[in-house]
C-alpha cells in the first residue's frame, strides 16, 4: 500500500525496505480543457546535486536532452510530448547503489516547454503527481498529488530524493517558479546557454 504524502512531508524509503536499490519515479499531469489551443508539451528533469544545493557539473542536470546520467545512477525514459492518457506521463529510473559519493539530493521537477510562446502555465494543469515504485517488484511505494493550484508558475518542484546518513528519503516539495526552465536551472546551477 503506497504512502500518499502531503506537501513538505518526508518519508524513508530505504529503512522498510533493506537492499532497495533500483526505484522508478513516474511523473504525470492531464491538461484541463480551458487551453490555449496549443500541445502542452511538459517535460520532467532530474537534478543531482552536492550539499551546496547546485549541481557539480553539467551532466549533473538529466532530461530530455541528457537522458543518462554518466554514473549509470539516473536514466530518463524520455520526452512524452503530449502527456495523453492515464497513468505516468514520463518515468526517471533511479539506481541509488550507483548515485556518486558526493551527490547528496536528486531534485525531480516538471516544465512547460515553450510557455511564454503557447501562453501556458501550470494553472492549466490537473492532477499532477509524483509516485515512487520498486523497480523490480513493481509495487507503488509512495505517491504525492500536487493538489496546489499553480497559477502563473511554468516550472514546479515535484519532489527529492535526499540522503540521510545511510537511508534514502523523499521530500515532498511542489513549488513552483516562474521562469520555467531557466529559472530551475539557475537555481540548481546549471548554465543554460
Amino acid at each position: 500500500m503506497p504512502i500518499n504524502l502531503q506537501k513538505g512531508q518526508k518519508v524513508s524509503l530505504t529503512k522498510d525496505n533493506p537492499g532497495l536499490t533500483k526505484v522508478v519515479v513516474g511523473l504525470g499531469w492531464d491538461v484541463n480543457a480551458f487551453d490555449t489551443g496549443g500541445d502542452f508539451d511538459l517535460d520532467a528533469a532530474a537534478f543531482l546535486v552536492t550539499d551546496t544545493g547546485k549541481v557539480s557539473k553539467p551532466e549533473d542536470f538529466v532530461f530530455y536532452k541528457n537522458l543518462n546520467h554518466p554514473s549509470g545512477s539516473v536514466q530518463h525514459m524520455g520526452d512524452n510530448l503530449t502527456g495523453a492518457g492515464d497513468g505516468d506521463d514520463e518515468q526517471i529510473k533511479v539506481d541509488l547503489s550507483k548515485v556518486p559519493e558526493n551527490i547528496t539530493k536528486i531534485a525531480f521537477t516538471v516544465t512547460i516547454y515553450e510557455p511564454e510562446q503557447r501562453r501556458q502555465n501550470f494553472g492549466q494543469v490537473n492532477n499532477a503527481f509524483i509516485r515512487i515504485y520498486n523497480e523490480v517488484t513493481g509495487e507503488e511505494m509512495l505517491r504525492y498529488d500536487l493538489g496546489e493550484d499553480f497559477s502563473i508558475e511554468t516550472a514546479a518542484i515535484f519532489g527529492e530524493l535526499y540522503k540521510s546518513g545511510a537511508e534514502w528519503k523523499f521530500n515532498a516539495i511542489g513549488s513552483g517558479f516562474q521562469g520555467g526552465l531557466a529559472a530551475l536551472c539557475a537555481n540548481f546551477g546549471v548554465d543554460v546557454e
